[in-house]
């Protein structure tokens, strides 16, 4: 004589759910769904349960997507099986899903589950052709409203790979940061801190910035840059704002928190009577150490000028790692030329040579030249003569003009015939583009590795 019945789920099934999940796992039947969101499920979408006497011995729960439904849990005591629970529950969820119009109903089972019976006598059929792929969100549901009040977000995920070159910066960047932060377990097994505070330093321009965003990119933690000018117009004053930007990145899971030019605001003190900035100084320095309290967060803060950094600020324990950012090598020089030559004129373009006539640019240099390249193409292509740009700099130019020059304009970009830059066009624009780096802030860099960097 059947004992057992089927019923709606209660919330006070709650702990019954837990255990069946547990029980799952512990016989080597690892569940397919997460704990938390079976019991998500339970109480915002559909479930049953198989009821003895009033102890709970089954449950299946399910959840609608579109026009399919999932079972997100099944599972049955192992003493009540082969009693027909198992087709009873599937039967009964299936039936509260009905009134959804759903067109299929599908459950995900382990390769290690072989009590599949009742999925077939429920008329399952096993897609054996599938395959299983899963992937975590960076970013948790309730984090998102407080990373956009932060100004952060989260970046694509290719900025890591799209860096040319500077594979040395990147393989060391690679093992001291992204390994340890992104495995954390594999880490403390061999007694490796993961860092919490770096320091990128180098000449103007150098990509430093677009350092920072790459590892964020890399672990795919969000990514927030503090602003320090714009905190200074606070009514708490830049001090006040500052500690409380950093309480609410405290919340974020993780993070890989941004300052730029730190410089403004860790200068070197004197020893002069305290100043409003000095105070912002002291402020930092008692950040850092509270912010390397937290696990799942990076402080990347970078400079121009390192030598001007309070003495304070780069002893040990503040940043793990002090890591020199210069001027890219050839590969990096190349794929910065890639990124702004159009696809349509890259094939004629003699790369090497431009990699070769740009040594010693700051990737910013090469982006001014490139689109002053394009720019001065364009304009030949449209008037038929080259031009510096004084011209268009003359201070009277009659309508007429104006009106002939609109429709050369729009002539040109109907032409067929339209290209784009040339090699020439390049090596013109480069001819005319002051380098931002110095050969004497180059030598300066170079001593500052050598007496400041910490790898």
């Amino acid at each position: 004589m059947t004992t057992w019945h089927i019923r709606d789920f209660h919330p006070a099934d709650m702990d019954s759910i837990l255990r069946l999940w547990e029980s799952s796992r512990l016989s080597g039947v690892e569940p397919v769904y997460a704990l938390s969101e079976v019991l998500a499920s339970c109480q915002e979408d559909q479930a049953v349960v198989a009821v003895d006497d009033d102890v709970v011995v089954g449950a299946a729960v399910a959840r609608a997507a579109h026009d399919q439904g999932w079972i997100v849990f099944f599972g049955v005591d192992s003493q009540w099986l082969d009693q027909g629970i198992g087709s009873a529950l599937l039967a009964a969820v299936e039936s509260k899903l009905a009134p959804l119009g759903l067109t299929r109903l599908s459950i995900l089972v382990p390769d290690s589950e072989r009590r599949v019976e009742a999925l077939g006598d429920a008329g399952y059929l096993d897609k054996k052709h599938l395959r299983y792929f899963e992937r975590e969100i960076p970013i948790q549901r309730q984090e998102i409203g407080l990373l956009d009040a932060l100004g952060g977000r989260l970046l694509p995920r290719n900025l890591w790979n799209n860096m040319g070159g500077m594979q040395r910066e990147k393989e060391m960047l690679e093992r001291r940061l992204v390994l340890p932060l992104a495995d954390p377990d594999l880490a403390q097994q061999y007694g490796v801190v993961p860092p919490r505070a770096v320091m990128l330093f180098g000449p103007p321009g150098t990509g430093k910035t677009t350092f920072a965003k790459a590892i964020a990119s890399r672990l795919e933690w969000p990514f927030v840059e503090v602003f320090p000018s714009r905190l200074a117009a606070d009514p708490k004053g830049l001090a006040g704002a500052l500690r409380e930007i950093f309480l609410e990145i405290s919340q974020l899971e993780h993070a890989v928190v941004f300052i730029d030019e730190v410089e403004e605001i860790a200068a070197q003190r004197k020893g002069d009577p305290p100043s409003p900035l000095q105070g912002v100084t002291n402020e930092l320095l008692k950040i850092i150490p509270a912010f390397r309290d937290r696990p799942g967060r990076l402080l990347v803060c970078a400079t121009n000028f390192i030598r001007t950094l309070d003495s304070a600020f780069l002893r040990h324990g503040r940043f793990d790692y002090v890591i020199p950012i210069g001027l890219p090598d050839d590969v990096a020089r190349q794929a910065i030329w890639l990124r702004y030559i159009p696809e349509s004129v890259a094939e004629n373009v003699d790369l090497d040579l431009l990699v070769s006539k740009s040594n010693g640019f700051s990737p910013a240099d090469i982006e001014f030249s490139a689109r002053k390249a394009s720019q001065h193409a364009l304009e030949k292509s449209v008037y038929g003569a080259a031009s510096d740009g004084s011209a268009a700099e003359a201070a009277d130019v009659d309508a007429a003009a104006k009106t002939d020059a609109a429709a050369k304009t729009d002539a040109a970009a109907r032409a067929p015939g339209a290209t784009g830059p040339t090699t020439e066009d390049y090596l013109e624009a480069i001819a005319q583009t002051r380098a931002t780096v110095s050969a004497e802030v180059v030598h300066e860099f170079q001593e500052d590795i050598k007496r400041i960097a910490r790898l």
